[in-house]
């Protein structure tokens, strides 16, 4: 019987095939969101912070009002726990204004090679 082709490997830059989503390298390399802060005290604060801040900054900047659903790290808090928990570095976003930020501003560097 046939095997199925392997695929590339999701992590970024990674050459690696696998016939998973990720090379035995990055299998365990990232710990669970729960081992980093995002727990139900996060998610209790974040929907504090949502019903507060109810719109995407991005769109509102831009004559939107698209409801936001995710509250961002304005500086990524790299497990700063400290900066995890201050608000001021908080910012509502909604999910496409998120992942575009998170993509082209906090991780540039994965499609440097």
């Amino acid at each position: 019987m046939p095997m199925k082709p392997l695929k590339p490997c999701k992590h970024p830059g990674c050459p690696n095939l696998s016939d998973k989503s990720y090379c035995q390298i990055h299998t365990d390399d990232r710990p669970s969101a729960a081992a980093r802060g995002y727990d139900s005290r996060w998610r209790k604060a974040r929907l504090r912070f949502l019903k507060v801040h109810p719109f995407c900054v991005t769109c509102k900047a831009e004559g939107k009002l698209i409801k936001a659903t995710v509250v961002d790290h304005v500086v990524p808090h790299r497990g700063d726990e400290l900066l995890f928990w201050d608000e001021s570095n908080w910012q509502a976003l909604c999910k496409r204004c998120h992942d575009r930020k998170t993509m082209m501003i906090d991780r540039p560097n994965i499609y440097r090679y």
